[in-house]
């Protein structure tokens, strides 16, 4: 017995109020097995007890007084707003005990249960409300911090600054035909992004390549493929989305340069680390232990330090890649050779090769394709290419241009006769698409492969007529750049 009065007190607390009352009809509700599902609205303008655990579905009144009570009473909950409207039913008190089975049925069934489901989702609501403006406390408080502190929120960790030596003879050639490769002496831990100074940005058109990478396993981190468009010649500041974590690793920095014209990156004053100092795989006397300017930045991701006139964002993020970038030798390019598709028999080589400029000559004709296949040239795990084309000639007439990758020993001409036949290359291969070129104007082709390729590959550039003239047509392209990408760790270079 005790037991059974001890639960059904726990159930009255426990359960929640779903049936509205008047309080002259209390006498109605008490003993029955719904008196804990009823809340009783005031009556005789005594004040009522809070609205605790209580959401009524539907007011019920046995008596005419009671029903006018609750109208009032139902008015005044209405106009808060804050619960729909509660439809008033008018019970018979002859029929009590069949009606307060109805109801607790209702009260305890499936609306009761939708019921206590949307109070529980609303409940969490609060909660998420309360968790919101406590961050938003936390965050004004930090925001208050910087401000009495007079802190950046991206602070200066490690800088060189520009110094031109008048005996410089520039860089540019070796982001041209190399790269050039920088380590930053800081602890990655926390680098948010980094700066590099340019004292001069051509106006012709042209990409800067800047990749992030870490020293010691080769893994990438972000990598920035910029338009000279988006350049200024002062401080560029390149953001990473997030900080550098995990354990303290080395940066290292590698920088390279499309176009006719490259930018002027400034270099800094020369230091006595040989480790820290700008190198490159071609040798040149301006790297002669002298560093790039740079500046490296920590704090809050995505933020430009107040010294940098602009910020760029990364092209695509290298988290878990591991990055070759490199440029083809000049001993593979010399080894071009003419694989052409035209009925047309020239008195002059279409085809050729250019040591003192490390270009390759492709001169259209006024029917069908001309082409030179570079057998090899594409190693295994390459993700992209990229090289430069211009008509190398004043009164150039202008061109069509594009660059085949076909499986390595493959049949060049045959790849090349079946583009020139179907428009479409080989399964097996990969087709750039046409791009034209117009005389002293650089267009960048870029291939960008879904994966890595499995086995090395032969490199063909193709050129073909777009107008009636091809007179003095001379194609030129240059700056072959691969990326070599893949998940597991490279041999670092």
């Amino acid at each position: 017995m005790q037991e059974s009065i001890s639960s059904g007190i726990g159930r009255r607390t426990t359960a929640r109020q779903l049936v509205a009352a008047s309080d002259r009809d209390r006498s109605c509700f008490e003993g029955s097995d719904i008196e804990h599902l009823v809340t009783y609205l005031e009556m005789d303008g005594r004040p009522q007890a809070t609205l605790q655990n209580a959401f009524p579905l539907i007011a019920v009144a046995f008596s005419d007084e009671g029903e006018v009570d609750l109208q009032e009473r139902l008015a005044l909950l209405g106009s808060l707003g804050t619960v729909p409207a509660v439809p008033l039913q008018r019970l018979d008190p002859a029929n009590k005990s069949d009606s307060l089975a109805l109801l607790r049925t209702l009260a305890e069934g499936g609306v009761g249960r939708l019921a206590r489901y949307s109070t529980s989702i609303t409940s969490e609501l609060s909660i998420l409300r309360r968790e919101r403006e406590t961050l938003l406390e936390n965050y004004r408080a930090l925001e208050d911090a910087f401000q009495a502190r007079s802190w950046e929120p991206v602070s200066e960790a490690f800088s060189h600054d520009p110094y031109a030596d008048p005996k410089d003879e520039g860089i540019g050639q070796l982001l041209a035909n190399a790269f050039v490769e920088q380590l930053l002496p800081v602890s990655s831990l926390g680098v948010a992004g980094l700066a590099l100074h340019l004292h001069s940005v051509p106006k012709a058109s042209g990409e800067l390549v800047v990749a992030l990478s870490y020293l010691e396993s080769g893994e990438g981190v972000a990598e920035w493929i910029v338009p000279y468009a988006q350049l200024v010649p002062n401080w560029n500041f390149f953001s990473l989305p997030r900080a550098c974590g995990g354990a303290a690793r080395t940066l290292r920095l590698r920088i390279s340069a499309t176009g006719p014209e490259t930018v002027g990156l400034s270099l800094g004053y020369p230091i006595a680390g040989e480790r820290y100092s700008a190198r490159s795989e071609l040798p040149h006397p301006d790297l002669d232990l002298r560093p790039l300017a740079f500046k490296v930045f920590t704090g809050l991701p995505g933020v430009k330090p107040a010294s940098a006139p602009n910020m760029i964002a990364p092209s695509s993020l290298l988290e878990g890649q591991y990055i070759i970038d490199y440029r083809l030798a000049v001993d593979t390019l010399s080894q071009i050779a003419d694989v052409s598709i035209t009925p047309i028999v020239p008195d002059f080589q279409t085809v050729r090769f250019l040591e003192h400029e490390h270009a390759i000559v492709c001169h259209p004709l006024s029917s069908g394709i001309s082409a030179g296949a570079v057998s090899r040239a594409v190693e295994p795990g390459t993700i992209s290419f990229s090289a430069s084309a211009v008509i190398d000639h004043p009164k150039g007439q202008p061109a069509a241009v594009s660059f085949l990758l076909a499986p390595a020993n493959s049949n060049a001409r045959s790849e090349v006769a079946e583009l020139a036949r179907k428009g479409t290359a080989k399964p097996s291969a990969f087709f750039s698409g046409w791009r034209e070129v117009t005389a002293n104007q650089v267009v960048n082709i870029n291939i960008q492969l879904d994966e890595p390729v499995r086995g090395p590959m032969d490199l063909m550039i193709l050129s073909r007529a777009v107008t009636d003239s091809v007179d003095f047509s001379w194609l030129k392209v240059s700056g072959f750049r691969l990326v070599k990408q893949s998940t597991e760790a490279a041999d670092v270079r």
